[in-house]
């Protein structure tokens, strides 16, 4: 892997103003809040309570002692132990490589070594 992966673009095409360190994974939450729906298809409100729900992010930058993720990828992480910043208006999730749970498994399919057990 090179060693400007975190020097990624965001999905507006500008490099971001910061380098990620050491094991840090800089991820943007996917926009999950509001109605959802059961896998039955019944309409679940926001104000919904819910038991403790990992929550899907796209990963932005990485640390150079990054070494499962990389920017693009699409990991699970728990919403509750998360400190986030704001960069040029954009929110985002900042945490150690640790603290995620899964990488979505769309990168590694079609790959030789692939299992498919990756979530």
């Amino acid at each position: 892997m090179s060693a400007n992966r975190n020097e990624h673009s965001t999905p507006h095409h500008d490099k971001l103003p910061i380098r990620m360190l050491h094991d840090r994974v800089l991820v943007r939450q996917e926009t999950g809040e509001g109605e959802r729906r059961s896998g039955g298809g019944i309409l679940i409100p926001a104000t919904a309570a819910v038991g403790r729900r990992l929550a899907w992010a796209a990963v932005v930058a990485v640390g150079q002692n990054v070494r499962t993720v990389e920017p693009g990828d699409r990991v699970l992480f728990d919403p509750e132990d998360r400190a986030e910043v704001e960069v040029r208006g954009v929110a985002y999730v900042l945490m150690r490589e640790r603290d995620l749970h899964a990488v979505a498994a769309d990168r590694f399919e079609g790959s030789e070594d692939s299992t498919g057990l990756y979530l």
